[in-house]
């Protein structure tokens, strides 16, 4: 594979792949925080106060490994993506730069206080810190999904006579459709990492006969959580999201679904796999009519094949984004039922007495990273072979001098970089996590 063109996107997907398993968890674990440490404002909330701690320690190496893994991805954008950057910088530049500032001044500036200042700052002012610190973290999502919204669906954009994009309406830029359900849908996503990661910790310790009164409270909020945000991470952002999908880019849908003739009350695909060179779904399994009404709210409505698209515009690997399409959406689907089953069994006083599914819980927690990812691979996969929806290919964004050998020597060097960062980041929290809440407030 000498094509440098396939090393920059190989070493920029694996970067990006490994920094975004922290934010994921951060941002879900923000709202969760502030939710404990409104709760412990309230009488005999002090159960809820250890927990906020104990979470916000987490959170703390969490975001440190997450700011280190998210720098090199700035770089990649002068180093790997040249020729982007030079005819986007001025789109998307601006808002890479607030983002910045938001994950490096906001939120580690309010982590520090609530790592290190529960007792001279008081309840009231420490929740504060709370919610500003959700505010920020939330907030550089906002940013992030704004800026890749506008290369799946460029809005409010003009071109000067270089070329260069400039954004021409701010506000169609801003809230673009595309963002403002991206969003939604990658929140929830996050909520359901935190909220698996809360449950595992809880089922960790009960399984163990520790910590009993966290253990509980972990697993009440976990639950209970895991299941609100694992609905609505299907229905509705999730919906939503394969509407934009069906309308914006409908090449997409089709690879999705490894789907190549055109055709009313158009089937979802249970199992099945994408024959490219004969155009064709191998050993197909599916449920009639489903496809239409999810892409166009019609059972009978017409889904385009791609063979409709010339083949130069077809997603380049249609192979991994139907598979990672369906290992989101599958993985999405067992996500509501473990936690539907985990919510009964805990409201009918049955979930501490019943091993076997505590023991799922506490396994269940790397699938939603699994999930994320494989959503996020289905969002960026779907979008090839364009950087910019339609109007810049990604042939053409790529450093032109930057050769294969120096970016496989870089992506090495990360590889081993990140082995030792993941190394370290699971000694420190599984010391924590071994050390329990008590710890925290010590």
């Amino acid at each position: 594979m000498a094509d440098p063109l396939a090393w920059h996107r190989l070493q920029f997907a694996f970067t990006i792949v490994y920094h975004y398993l922290f934010p994921q968890l951060t941002m879900g674990l923000a709202l969760i925080i502030v939710l404990l440490k409104a709760r412990a404002l309230r009488p005999g909330g002090e159960a809820y106060a250890t927990a906020a701690r104990f979470w916000v320690r987490i959170f703390g190496l969490n975001f440190v490994v997450g700011v280190v893994t998210g720098i090199p991805m700035e770089f990649q954008f002068g180093t790997n993506w040249a020729r982007f950057s030079a005819v986007t910088g001025e789109v998307v530049g601006q808002l890479l730069a607030i983002e910045g500032l938001f994950a490096f001044f906001l939120e580690s500036s309010f982590l520090a206080m609530l790592v290190w200042g529960e007792k001279k700052l008081g309840p009231k002012k420490h929740f504060a810190a709370a919610l500003a610190l959700f505010v920020g973290s939330w907030m550089s999502g906002v940013i992030i999904i704004t800026t890749n919204a506008f290369m799946q669906n460029p809005v409010g954009y003009g071109r000067g006579p270089d070329g260069v994009f400039v954004i021409q309406d701010l506000g169609a830029y801003l809230f673009n459709p595309w963002a403002l359900a991206q969003f939604a849908h990658n929140q929830m996503a996050s909520l359901v990492t935190a909220s698996f990661v809360v449950t595992a910790v809880g089922a960790f310790w009960f399984l163990g006969g520790a910590h009993l009164e966290q253990a509980r409270l972990n697993l009440k909020v976990g639950t209970g959580l895991g299941l609100l945000a694992s609905v609505l991470v299907a229905f509705p952002t999730g919906d939503l999201q394969a509407k934009l999908v069906a309308h914006h880019q409908p090449a997409a849908l089709a690879a999705m679904e490894g789907r190549f003739e055109s055709g009313t009350r158009a089937e979802i695909h249970l199992l099945g796999q994408p024959n490219v060179k004969e155009r064709k779904l191998d050993n197909p399994i599916g449920v009639p009519m489903v496809l239409s009404f999810l892409a166009f709210g019609r059972f009978n409505a017409e889904v385009k094949g791609l063979n409709e698209f010339p083949e130069a515009d077809w997603p380049d690997n249609i192979e991994l984004l139907y598979y990672s399409f369906h290992v989101m959406v599958g993985l999405g689907t067992l996500f509501i039922g473990l936690m539907g089953l985990a919510v009964l069994f805990r409201w009918r006083g049955w979930l501490e007495k019943t091993r076997p599914l505590l023991w799922a819980l506490m396994l269940a927690f790397p699938f939603p990273y699994i999930a994320n990812t494989a959503g996020w691979m289905t969002a960026e996969l779907g979008r090839q072979p364009w950087l910019v929806y339609g109007l810049l290919r990604t042939a053409d964004g790529a450093s032109p001098t930057v050769h294969a050998g120096s970016t496989l020597f870089t992506l090495i060097g990360f590889c081993g970089l990140y082995l030792v960062l993941g190394l370290a980041f699971l000694f420190l929290v599984g010391r924590e996590v071994t050390h329990g809440p008590e710890a925290a407030h010590a």
